[in-house]
């Protein structure tokens, strides 16, 4: 890929996601700020998946890097409500990267250890490592969301009373926001995706799941308690958002009506944060290339005649060493 071709896609993709990014500082509401059913200008989904496809191919080249690399790492939050499509998200996005760099974390209701610590410590223990991307499908904006909306579950987070006083809730999108900014200090890009579903397509969607045997199983009666708070949810997603999208850790509101789209969206967004990462493989010094050229020579020197695998004039083993030098 030529150092050209890279701006052309970022200036491409810059443009494309920027509907979707909350600008810090914006007051936002969330029902009217953004249409589910956007497409982005793409008409078919056709040419959606065609999109897609060239995501998870550059996510790939990209993921190589950053793990070649070693320094940075990649934290993808990933919030929605029920039936917004994350798991398949997920699926499809990261579905050419090399499984040994990527993690994928859900956050259920808090283990009995996991109360007796700060709300930020569980999500602090499954954080990515340098070179490697780390997933958390919900995330700790749970803390700020379900426990906002279902206000008795923080009474079982064990906290001293003065710590739920008025005031809880920007206290924490303080913290977050401090948290994130200290992850971004030291290497680790916070990239934050809200799936935007309208409240008729979920409605489809739990139907459906209700209708086919085979998806029977996605169904819960909890689907519905959360559905009737669905007002509730809309509030708190739009104070979210508000109070902590950041110039080091921005939110981009993906509209989810459409699975195709908000998977082609969602890669996007992910592939944008990596070209900024923009990692290369690590360059070899003078000793280094002599000790690869001495490598091939030893290696080539084994070769019996007719043997397979060994480069007739050296052009592959010369080619890859540009390769690990970051030639382009």
């Amino acid at each position: 890929m030529t150092a050209k071709l890279t701006d052309e896609r970022r200036a491409r993709l810059a443009e494309f996601i920027e509907p979707f990014r909350v600008t810090p500082g914006r007051r936002v509401n969330l029902a009217e700020d953004f249409d589910p059913a956007f497409r982005g200008g793409i008409e078919t989904k056709k040419k959606g998946r065609a999109l897609l496809t060239e995501g998870v191919q550059l996510l790939a080249e990209y993921q190589a890097r950053l793990a070649a690399q070693g320094t940075a790492g990649v934290l993808f939050v990933l919030q929605a409500p029920d039936s917004a499509g994350k798991d398949g998200t997920i699926r499809h996005v990261m579905s050419g990267v090399n499984a040994q760099g990527v993690t994928v974390n859900s956050f259920k209701v808090p283990s009995s250890e996991e109360r007796h610590h700060d709300f930020l410590w569980r999500y602090e223990q499954r954080l990515p490592g340098r070179g490697a991307i780390g997933i958390f499908n919900r995330s700790h904006y749970e803390e700020v969301l379900v426990v906002r909306v279902h206000r008795e579950t923080l009474d079982r987070e064990l906290l001293p009373r003065s710590a739920k006083k008025k005031g809880i809730w920007k206290r924490r999108y303080r913290e977050i926001n401090d948290w994130e900014r200290y992850l971004t200090d030291n290497g680790v890009a916070v990239v934050k995706v809200l799936l935007n579903l309208s409240k008729e397509e979920q409605r489809a969607r739990l139907l459906r799941r209700i209708d086919l045997p085979d998806h029977n199983w996605k169904f819960s009666e909890a689907d519905l308690t959360e559905r009737a708070r669905w007002d509730d949810y809309q509030r708190a997603y739009s104070e979210m958002l508000s109070h902590t999208s950041t110039d080091w850790a921005p939110w981009h509101v993906i509209p989810a009506d459409r699975k195709w789209f908000g998977r082609t969206a969602a890669a996007a967004v992910l592939v944008d944060a990596m070209m900024q990462i923009d990692p290369r493989y690590p360059r070899l010094d003078k000793s280094g290339r002599e000790a690869l050229e001495h490598a091939r020579a030893s290696l080539q020197a084994e070769a019996s005649e007719g043997a397979t695998g060994a480069p007739e004039d050296g052009e592959t083993s010369v080619r890859g060493v540009r390769a690990f030098n970051g030639s382009r």
